[in-house]
């Protein structure tokens, strides 16, 4: 069993930069397709990115893709979300998941899931 744990949450103002780093504990991350997904009130959850345990093949939601970037550290255990010239739009909570031998991103797939870090972007 994985546990995940968010962090780097925070208040920004439109056009600055958050880094999100997920931390996980239990096991390795090695095998597994990360990704991180954001939901904002009364919205669904929604994909926001998603790094695979393959490759380290990388994938972006259209809304985020230039200014987002995922990464991982196999050896920390960890993996990152860069998020650059955010707006009040990407307001949401941000969530780490991890997806066993998978390659699949929809959020019905993921194994695990963290409790979640708030990112507000003012205007």
């Amino acid at each position: 069993q994985v546990q995940l744990v968010e962090s780097g949450g925070g208040l920004v103002q439109a056009g600055g930069s958050l880094r999100l780093s997920c931390a996980a504990s239990g096991g390795t991350i090695i095998r597994y397709t990360m990704g991180w997904f954001r939901q904002a009130p009364g919205k669904e959850r929604e994909f926001v990115a998603a790094i695979h345990w393959r490759g380290g093949r990388t994938d972006y939601s259209d809304s985020v893709k230039g200014r987002f970037t995922i990464s991982r550290d196999n050896a920390k255990n960890t993996v990152f979300l860069q998020m650059n010239s955010l707006n009040p739009e990407d307001t949401a909570v941000y969530y780490c998941a991890a997806n066993y031998l998978s390659s699949m991103v929809i959020p019905e797939s993921f194994d695990f899931w963290g409790p979640g870090t708030q990112v507000t972007v003012s205007s």
